[in-house]
C-alpha cells in the first residue's frame, strides 16, 4: 500500500509544477512559442473539429497550453487538440483572474439577438409556474455545462423556458441522434427534463422529422459558436452555465 503516498507525492509535484513555473517568454533559450506553433495548434483543432468556429488561438503562461475562444466560450487546449479544460485561469502571483478579462473582452463584443425573430416553433416550451418571465436556451444534450444550467434553471420559478436543441456535432458525435429522439417524443419538455437530469434517452420514433439542421444553421448565423446559450426576451444574452440566483437576477434585468 505504498504505492498510494508515492502517486500523491507526485501528484503534488505536477501541480506545484504548473503553479508556480516561471511562464515562458517569446524567444527564450528554453522554449519559446512562436507563430508557426500557433499556427500547428490551430490546424490540429480545425482538423479534428471541422464544425467549430475558433476565433482565437493564444499562448498562455503555462508552457504547452494555449488558451482558445469559441464563440463565446473560452478554453484550454494543449498543442494536439485532444485534451480540453473549460474553467479560469488564475495568475496567483497578480491575484488575476486571466479567464475573466477574455469574457469581458467577448461581451463587449457581443450584439444583442432579436428575441422576437427567433422561430419558436422549433423550440421546446416548458412553463413553470406562472412562466410570466420568458428565456430562450440553445443547448446540446452532451454537453457537461447544459446539463449543470439545467439543474439550476430547475431551482426558479414564474419562467417560460424555449429550449433550442443544438448538438455540436464537432464535439459530441451522438448529441444529433439524442436530440432528435428527444424532440420526437410525445412529451418533448419531459423528455428533455429526464434527459438532462438523468441521461434516459427516449425511444426513437419512426418517421419523425427534427428540426435539428434548421437550428444549427439559426446558430451559426447568429454567431453562437458553443452551448449553453441564453437569450433573454429583451434580447440580452449570456454565454456559459450560471447558478440560479445569478440567473434569477439576470432574468429579472439586475444583472450584467
Amino acid at each position: 500500500m505504498k504505492t498510494l503516498p508515492l502517486k500523491l507525492s507526485l501528484i503534488t509535484s505536477l501541480i506545484s509544477a504548473l503553479l508556480f513555473a516561471p511562464p515562458l517568454l517569446a524567444g527564450s533559450a528554453n522554449g519559446a512559442v512562436g507563430k508557426a506553433d500557433l499556427v500547428a495548434v490551430e490546424k490540429n483543432l480545425h482538423l479534428m473539429y471541422p464544425k467549430t468556429k475558433f476565433q482565437k488561438v493564444s499562448v498562455t503562461p503555462l508552457p504547452g497550453i494555449y488558451e482558445v475562444v469559441m464563440g463565446k466560450n473560452t478554453a484550454y487546449v494543449e498543442e494536439n487538440g485532444r485534451y480540453f479544460i473549460f474553467g479560469h485561469l488564475f495568475d496567483m502571483e497578480t491575484q488575476t483572474d486571466l479567464t475573466e478579462d477574455v469574457a469581458q473582452n467577448i461581451a463587449q463584443d457581443m450584439v444583442k439577438i432579436d428575441f422576437a425573430s427567433l422561430p419558436l416553433q422549433h423550440a421546446i416550451k416548458t412553463v413553470k409556474g406562472d412562466g410570466k418571465r420568458v428565456v430562450a436556451v440553445f443547448s446540446d444534450p452532451d454537453c457537461p455545462y447544459c446539463k449543470k444550467l439545467e439543474q439550476e434553471l430547475a431551482k426558479l420559478n414564474n419562467l417560460t423556458i424555449y429550449t433550442f436543441l443544438y448538438p455540436l456535432d464537432g464535439l459530441h458525435p451522438d448529441a444529433k441522434n439524442k436530440a432528435d429522439a428527444i424532440w420526437c417524443a410525445k412529451d418533448k419538455a419531459a423528455a428533455w427534463s429526464r434527459f438532462m437530469l438523468t441521461s434516459k434517452t427516449p425511444a426513437k420514433v419512426p418517421g419523425c422529422e427534427a428540426p435539428t439542421s434548421q437550428i444549427v444553421t439559426l446558430a451559426s448565423k447568429l454567431g453562437i459558436g458553443g452551448t449553453p446559450f441564453l437569450v433573454a426576451a429583451d434580447s440580452r444574452t449570456m454565454p456559459g452555465a450560471a447558478e440560479a440566483d445569478r440567473l434569477d437576477k439576470w432574468l429579472n434585468g439586475g444583472a450584467k
